[in-house]
């Protein structure tokens, strides 16, 4: 890895505690977790490419792939004793046993009918080889039968059960005697793919923890783990995977039981370890103090049709305090959907500029660069300042030019795409680095524009509110500043959600609010950036609303394939109030300010993400007049569509919008691309282990004050575990 030289004493400068491995495991390779699944008794080769299927390479692999539920068999039941909607185990004798048809839809079904005595229960099978099925289940078996319990009328049903024989001339008591592994106890049901019997899973994750689980050990410090009160790691393994009988089935269910609260913590701690002492590593690193003499700043704010919220005012404070310090800043601003972080980086910009150093602000895509680059390039030319677009679509002679500009210092703010990120792209004195949308970012693009310049101030925004269990994991190393306070004149924002049926009724409210003066978007779906379907949509739509259905108002188009200047002169002419209906792709997701805009209607609102249709909306309800969004779904929407349609409709608030994205769609598809910087974790449950998550923090943030963890010998484990897991990942070596 890159190291910094230089004389401050940082993290960084402690080359030896700290010395990267090779392997990313959490163990070294000369253990035997890390032995091949394909060499374990009863593994052969046939069931370690199924396992290689799911991920599973290593003993390791296998040891932290938890059950996915428990099955209680403690106790067998007689079926007189089953109840609707509980898992059940019990022996039966078969009865009767052949093809039928369901009621309804005279679907083809094979069902067993069986007793014990105290009642009868029937089982279908939907899918089935009606000639072995015939052969298995003849009349006059026993069997133990394993699955949930379901009730249609009068009559109890278990769809596709587990079913284990009882074998001929052995009792059923017998035989639950003999097999301690399936009976008698509670029984961990692993995830798994096709053709591999949760009865060989079984067989098989036993050997590997009677063999394997000793050599798991944990590198937590042991007063923190008496602290929390955690198991040894090996038995925190065996009970997760081969819970005692005295465990309660609910916790084990809901992942509070303590053998998974102790593999939890173990995985929080050490990502938690990492964030902080990145953040310490940051803070220690010489920066770049600057003056705050309101060079640029005061005129700017006079310029400004409005007054600055009390809370962008406080955020600013927090952000020029940074500033002024002798290390760089290392700040993430958080706000609602028009709630003013654009102006506040703006005036963190003039700040690094008026200092004699340049700004970078980096976007994750073309569209919001380009949004940012006409907001920002408006202010600076007004002060005098030059600014620069730069993309990956930005021409050769124009890129060149631009390079060689910013490389003398004649540029004072470059706005980007990860074009700013490349080689070749040279400061003359790089003093601030804006990340836009930084969920859409990990850490290392922090890295490197951080190297872009001698450890110049970093600040990070985000529109998309994000859930603090998040926030924890992605910007555990950063200070956090929220805008809560909208700027004044703001109306709540009236959501409706309609069949695409009902488009005549959406075109009827845009014709009121036309008549009243006002202003609509009508935005049709981006797929992609490079897609041309979205194009083609929005020009038709537009061509049909100006020729059919609005002749008498003036239609604008809006799309991504547009010039800069293209653009510019549609969003002004609509701010200008000389366009009536500027139709739309998700270009308007961001950057434009128009009050008198008072609906808005999305087509195909289900394609959309929870936080694009949160910032789509967030275009109008910009004045004081009341506003509608209307989103019109099609016959196609998913149900987890109707449900974020539904969230829509309830409320504005960002952040329980936030937490329904991440329950419906999971920390990895929330945040959009699995490059995000979000970690993977093996145990731990974001949605789930919160609490845990804030202890861990806790308890990591602490430990990493102490000028011991870097040099003293007793914290040597924690300084292995901790790079062999994170150090690649949070580029620990290379702090700063």
């Amino acid at each position: 890895m890159r190291r910094k030289s230089g004389k401050n004493e940082s993290f960084s400068s402690h080359p030896s505690p700290f010395a990267p491995t090779s392997t990313p495991s959490s163990f070294h390779l000369s253990s035997p977790l890390q032995t091949p699944l394909s060499v374990v008794r009863g593994v052969g080769p046939r069931i370690s490419e199924t396992l290689a299927r799911i991920g599973l390479r290593t003993v390791e692999d296998a040891l932290y792939t938890l059950p996915f539920r428990y099955e209680d068999r403690r106790r067998l039941l007689r079926i007189a004793e089953l109840r609707e909607g509980e898992g059940a185990v019990f022996c039966g004798e078969i009865l009767a046993s052949g093809e039928s048809f369901t009621s309804r839809s005279r679907k083809r079904l094979y069902e067993v009918v069986v007793g014990d005595g105290t009642g009868q229960v029937s089982l279908k099978w939907f899918h089935f080889r009606a000639d072995w099925m015939k052969k298995r289940f003849l009349v006059g078996r026993k069997a133990f039968f394993i699955g949930e319990v379901k009730r249609f009328g009068a009559l109890r049903e278990i769809h596709h059960p587990e079913v284990e024989f009882v074998q001929q001339g052995r009792s059923a008591e017998e035989q639950l005697r003999s097999d301690p592994l399936a009976f008698g106890r509670i029984l961990p049901v692993y995830p798994l793919t096709e053709g591999f019997t949760q009865k060989t899973a079984r067989k098989i994750w036993k050997e590997l923890i009677d063999r394997f689980a000793s050599g798991a050990t944990s590198s937590v410090p042991e007063e923190i783990r008496r602290r929390r009160d955690l198991m040894a790691l090996d038995e925190a393994l065996r009970r997760a995977h081969w819970p005692e009988n005295t465990a309660s089935l609910t916790d084990l269910e809901k992942g509070r039981d303590p053998a998974r609260r102790t593999l939890v913590y173990d995985e929080f701690f050490f990502l938690e370890l990492g964030l902080a002492l990145r953040r310490r590593g940051v803070v220690l690193e010489e920066g770049i103090p600057f003056q705050v003499a309101h060079r640029y700043t005061k005129p700017l704010a006079q310029m400004l049709p409005y007054r600055l919220t009390d809370a962008q005012r406080r955020v600013l404070g927090e952000i020029k305090h940074d500033l002024m310090q002798p290390h760089p800043m290392n700040r993430l601003i958080q706000g609602d959907v028009g709630s003013g972080k654009t102006v506040v980086a703006l005036m963190a910009a003039l700040v690094a500029i008026e200092n004699e150093t340049q700004v970078a602000v980096v976007a994750p895509t073309e569209i919001l660069a380009e949004q940012h680059f006409l907001q920002f390039r408006r202010w600076l030319d007004a002060l005098g300042l030059r600014t620069v677009l730069l993309t990956g679509s930005t021409a050769a002679r124009e890129k060149r030019e631009a390079l060689e500009a910013i490389r003398e210092g004649a540029i004072h703010l470059v706005v980007g795409t990860h074009a700013v990120l490349q080689e070749g792209v040279e400061f003359r004195r790089l003093g601030l680095g804006i990340i836009d949308e930084q969920h859409r970012f990990g850490v290392r693009q922090r890295g490197v524009l951080r190297r872009k310049g001698e450890n110049p101030h970093i600040l990070v925004m985000t529109a998309t509110p994000i859930p603090r269990t998040l926030s924890l994991t992605l910007y555990g190393d950063l200070a956090l500043s929220i805008i809560d306070e909208m700027p004044p004149g703001r109306t709540p924002v009236r959501t409706r959600v309609l069949h695409e049926r009902q488009r005549g009724k959406a075109y009827e409210l845009v014709a009121h609010e036309l008549s009243a003066g006002h202003q609509a978007y009508i935005v049709y779906p981006l797929v992609e950036e490079s897609e041309k379907s979205d194009l083609g949509a929005a020009s038709e739509g537009a061509q049909k609303l100006e020729a059919e259905i609005f002749p008498d108002r003036r239609t604008g188009l809006l799309h991504g394939r547009m010039k800069p200047e293209e653009k510019e002169a549609v969003m002004a002419a609509f701010k200008n109030r000389e366009i009536d209906i500027l139709v739309s792709t998700t270009v308007i997701e961001v950057g434009i300010d128009v009050p008198n805009a008072t609906i808005m209607v999305v087509e195909h609102a289900e394609r959309f993400g929870l936080a694009q249709l949160h910032q789509l909306r967030g275009r109008v309800g910009r004045g004081e007049a009341r506003s509608t969004c209307l989103l019109l779904r099609s016959d196609r929407c998913s149900e987890d569509g109707m449900r974020r349609l539904q969230v829509m409709e309830e409320t504005t608030d960002g952040f329980r919008i936030a937490e329904a994205d991440l329950q419906i769609r999971g920390p990895g598809e929330f945040l959009g691309t699995r490059q995000a910087g979000l970690p993977d974790f093996r145990v731990a449950d974001l949605l789930r282990d919160g609490r845990i998550l804030e202890e861990a923090k806790q308890d990591a943030f602490e430990l990493a004050e102490n000028p011991a963890l870097l040099v003293d010998d007793t914290y040597r484990e924690v300084r292995r575990t901790l790079m062999e897991r994170w150090g690649n990942r949070l580029e620990l070596a290379s702090v700063g």
